[in-house]
This record gives structure tokens, sequence and C-alpha cells, in this order.
């Protein structure tokens, strides 16, 4: 039985168990609920702190784990990436205050930096060849740090940036990572038998995610062109009409294509053009 280690709660939990229950596995509805057998499938998950699922992978208390690649790099667990999943992204940066105007990685030298991610931000600095006065471990709030004294420069997770311009800080230099949900196992064992299956269901939610099916008439002299614009995968489903100078035409269009996409089959002269969403499939 393959043992997965799920988010117990926090911003990996509801997108993981949601992705896992589109791929056809259990999830449970009591978020009390530690473990959850799920026999159909064939595996058992274990709902764990997300900071702790690296670890549990890399000692092989459970074969593979939902986290965050910024976790996975902070644990500094034999674990490795063995899928990316899509959703949790986010940007890894310094900052500082503005009117220090530092201006990329060389300038964290000889200073305190705080982060919530000590052994990641310790890596690239090393990647670098910087070596930093001291890096403090802070578990929450670090964009105060600077005005509390403990640091010099902070490391940490960015989306829209409002957070740091209320504390007066501003990103600086290039990312340090970006970071997304990601599958880990092992990477000195063997695949444990059943990771196959689960890539396989993992690959097709998330292939379900980023195409749509289309569906559309068009005449037959204008069949080349229309298919030029929705090659599909391998190649579109072409398909005769009771009307014998139209076609009807099946393919695969990546979702956030999808109007422009829409409007150029018009402007070639395709008709009844539809868009279906897909719920799983197998490439």
């Amino acid at each position: 039985m393959l043992r997965i280690a799920v988010p117990n709660k926090g911003s990996l939990s509801e997108p993981a168990a949601e992705m896992l229950r589109e791929a056809g596995y259990r999830q449970r509805r009591d978020s009390r609920e530690l473990v959850l057998p799920d026999p159909d499938n064939d595996v058992e998950f274990f709902f764990l702190r997300p900071r702790d699922i690296a670890v549990y992978v890399g000692a092989g208390t459970v074969d593979v784990g939902v986290t965050g690649r910024d976790l996975l790099l902070d644990s500094a667990s034999p674990a490795v990436e063995h899928l990316p999943l899509g959703f949790a992204r986010s940007t890894f940066r310094f900052a500082a205050p503005a009117t220090e105007g530092p201006s990329g990685v060389r300038d964290v030298a000889g200073r305190r930096v705080a982060s919530s991610y000590p052994v990641l931000v310790a890596a690239h600095l090393r990647a670098h060849g910087v070596q930093a006065r001291e890096i403090v471990r802070l578990d929450g709030a670090v964009e105060t740090a600077i005005q509390l004294g403990v640091a010099d420069v902070i490391a940490d997770v960015v989306e829209t940036g409002t957070t740091l311009r209320a504390a007066g800080l501003e990103v600086f230099g290039d990312p340090i990572l970006r970071s997304e949900a990601v599958l880990v196992r092992r990477s000195d064992v063997d695949e444990p038998a059943g990771l196959d299956v689960l890539t396989r269901r993992l690959q097709g939610v998330l292939t379900a995610r980023q195409y749509v099916l289309m569906d559309y008439d068009v005449p037959l002299h204008l069949v080349e062109q229309a298919v030029a614009i929705t090659p599909g995968l391998e190649s579109p489903t072409v398909s005769p009409l009771h009307n014998r100078e139209w076609a009807a035409v099946r393919a695969m269009v990546r979702r956030d294509e999808t109007n422009r996409v829409m409007d150029a089959l018009y402007d070639v002269g395709a008709r009844a053009i539809l868009v279906t969403s897909i719920h799983a499939c197998r490439l």
C-alpha cells in the first residue's frame, strides 16, 4: 500500500486535497482525521504539517508526499522533487528598507538575515559565495524583524509585496526561488509500488486543468487552415457532416488560449465553436 503524506492545514491543504479528490482518491471529511486508508486505490493518507512532510519522506516513514518546493529545499531531507503540481505558486526574495538601497545578493554580505527558511537561504548564499553575518530563524512575521532590530535583511515569500511595502521594505536582487506545490519522494530507493499510478492520475488532473476540448464546424476547403490553429496534441479529429461540404473538428486547446483560438477560428470561417471542460484524462 502506497503511503502518501498530505498537508494537514495551511495554504497547501485544500488545493492538495482537491487535486487528489479529482484524481479519484478518498479524502477526509473531518479535519481531525490524521490517517485515512483508501483500500480501493491501495493507498493510505497521512495528514502532517507541511514543513515536516519532506522529513518523513526522506526518512522513509511515508513513501511520497505533497509539500512546497521551498519547504523541501529548506528541510535538508534526502527527498527529491518528483512532480510539480501547479498550485500554491510563490516567489522567495530578499527585502530590506528602501532607504538602504541594496541591489543584489552581494549586498547581503556581512548583514544579519531573518527568514523562516534558514537552510534555503544559507544554500543560496553559499552558491553565490556570500557570507552573511548571521542567519536568524523566525517562524512568522519576518517583515517586522528589521524594525525590531533582529536583522538587517529579510528573506521571505513575496506575492503582491503589499505587506513588505507597509513595513517600509522593498525587494531587491533576483528571486531566491520560485516555488509551488510538488510531489516528493526519496531518491536513494526504488520507486514504491503504486507511484506510477499516482503520477499518471495527477498528470491527468494537471492536463485536464490546463486544456479544454474545442469542437467546431468548418467548410472542407478551410479545414487545413483551421487545424493549423488547433493542431491538438497528436492530431485533431476531423469528421464528415451530413452536409458533405462541411467537416466537424475536435481538438484539445490550452485553456488560457481559448478565446484567442475561438476568434482566430471564426475569422477563418469556422462556426458552431463549442468549448467543453475536461474532467479527467490520460495522455
